[in-house]
């Protein structure tokens, strides 16, 4: 049974606890929202799933009721203790690692498990969302992702080009997932209540995926510190191998020398990985 707003502050007191803002601890205190992200993500017995930031457990209970294994990685060492102390004991089904998720995107999983297929359902954090999922492209894909994000970062995962919000994550996320559902949710579903709208997206992995190697993203990711620059003359003067080919070639294709990173369509974004 979810955590409801009184019990989730009771817990909070039990455990002498304040969310801490710095790391985006606003823990989900709607059931509703509980059961639809682990209905979206359609986790069953066989699944192995990974998630972030497990709070006080409320998602993570749900999860492991469906019978699934989950993989969790936790910062906060007193939250920590608290999954260990109420879960671990008497759930064989659950792994966690107590440290930052960027440095653990994927909880620990195992590479020969996450190549088998996982999924990951989680509430992330601002602070370390992009960064995460930067992480997580880089790396075995999951076969589906449901995530609670701040909108903002959300607009910037769906991002279409032409738009101010389009980027490099918003090129590598739409590369190897289609965005299915977008649900809005409401800040009295948190406990404290954020300042910002939230938003349970739902990726799945798309069967013609299009994978970047760590040599293309840091170019893409140059390119678009520089977004208001003309992308002929960032190519011209960057010495990375490759790029003046991949320039030469949207050229032969009738993409202006003018054009702006922001402006450039997905498809000739996917012809870079050729090149780099």
């Amino acid at each position: 049974m979810p955590l409801s707003p009184t019990s989730t502050r009771e817990l909070l007191q039990q455990l002498e606890h304040i969310p801490n803002k710095r790391l985006g601890q606003n823990f989900l205190v709607d059931g509703n929202i509980v059961r639809k992200s682990v209905k979206i993500a359609d986790v069953s017995e066989s699944d192995c799933v990974v998630e972030v930031g497990p709070g006080l457990g409320t998602l993570t209970k749900a999860i492991l009721e469906t019978g699934a294994q989950v993989w969790a990685v936790e910062r906060d060492a007193r939250l920590a203790k608290h999954i260990r102390d109420e879960l671990l004991h008497n759930q064989s089904k659950l792994r966690l690692i107590e440290g930052d998720c960027i440095n653990h995107p994927l909880a620990g999983l195992p590479i020969a498990n996450a190549n088998d297929g996982y999924k990951i359902v989680a509430n992330l954090p601002y602070a370390v969302s992009t960064p995460w999922m930067d992480a997580v492209t880089a790396g075995p894909l999951p076969d589906r992702m449901v995530l609670m994000l701040q909108k903002e970062t959300a607009d910037r995962y769906g991002a279409l080009h032409c738009s101010k919000t389009f980027g490099a994550i918003s090129i590598f996320l739409q590369s190897a997932y289609d965005i299915s559902s977008k649900h809005q949710v409401s800040a009295k579903c948190f406990h404290p209540s954020p300042k910002v709208d939230s938003v349970l997206l739902c990726l799945d992995r798309r069967t013609d995926y299009v994978r970047f190697s760590p040599i293309a993203r840091d170019y893409v990711r140059r390119i678009f510190i520089h977004r208001r620059k003309q992308l002929g003359a960032l190519c011209k003067g960057d010495k990375q191998t490759g790029a003046i080919e991949w320039f030469k070639d949207l050229i032969k294709r009738g993409i202006s020398p003018t054009i702006r990173a922001e402006e450039l369509a997905l498809e000739h974004w996917h012809r870079l990985a050729n090149y780099l």
